[in-house]
């Protein structure tokens, strides 16, 4: 599988469906209680460390930012497209919407009481995973919580349409949980939880709750 190009495949094919892909998604929150219960436990987690900024990796059009916000996180988006930045800008006012990418993230070191990447790892090839999981345990505080959803699977299709029949030319890849914990515990995070459902989010999502290792590697 070519896997070459696909930052700038991804930043297009969003470019390209963000209004159309938000105008589809902004409502499934409200048809997922489970991961709202899981959006919460997260919420409950940051205050227990004292609060602090937390980072939405690839947040689209910054629902889940949004969401973590109205539970009391100092929550703000990054995200590779800039179509996706100006729609979340323009739903979210007020709410901190930054261009970036979880590749080589712009945050400083262990600067960030959380993380979340709310199904937006699942652009991110194979051999990319181990890099973007060690900049999430650069920029999270020890001890700090870190959110994970994908879709569970084991294969890789190409997509290139969606969202209304936009063209798209973005890879999803579907993992499993053993696969993403082993890489989690490579980068210096301990897993506490995880878990697979069904909902609107995903016809099989994957869900885990990790916890930046105290202590350095």
């Amino acid at each position: 599988m070519n896997t070459g190009g696909w930052l700038e495949d991804t930043r297009t094919s969003y470019d390209t469906v963000a209004a159309s892909y938000a105008d589809m998604t902004r409502h499934l929150l409200d048809e997922t209680p489970e991961e709202r219960a899981v959006l919460k436990l997260f919420a409950d987690l940051v205050r227990a460390q004292g609060g602090g900024p937390v980072a939405d990796v690839g947040c689209g059009m910054g629902r889940i930012t949004a969401h973590l916000r109205q539970l009391g996180v100092d929550a703000f988006g990054i995200d590779l497209s800039p179509g996706m930045i100006q729609v979340a800008r323009h739903d979210h006012p007020g709410v901190r919407f930054d261009l970036g990418s979880m590749t080589d993230l712009e945050l400083a070191d262990a600067s960030m009481t959380g993380l979340v990447a709310w199904y937006s790892l699942i652009h991110v090839p194979d051999d990319e995973i181990s890099s973007v999981f060690a900049h999430f345990q650069r920029v999270v505080r020890p001890g700090g919580p870190l959110l994970l959803s994908f879709h569970v699977g084991d294969e890789s299709q190409l997509k290139t349409q969606g969202y209304g029949g936009h063209p798209m030319k973005v890879y999803v890849h579907r993992r499993q949980h053993g696969q993403l914990i082993t890489r989690l515990n490579d980068a210096g995070f301990a897993v506490e939880s995880h878990r697979t459902l069904t909902s609107a989010e995903s016809k099989l999502g994957g869900i885990i709750l990790a916890r930046r290792e105290a202590t350095n590697m």
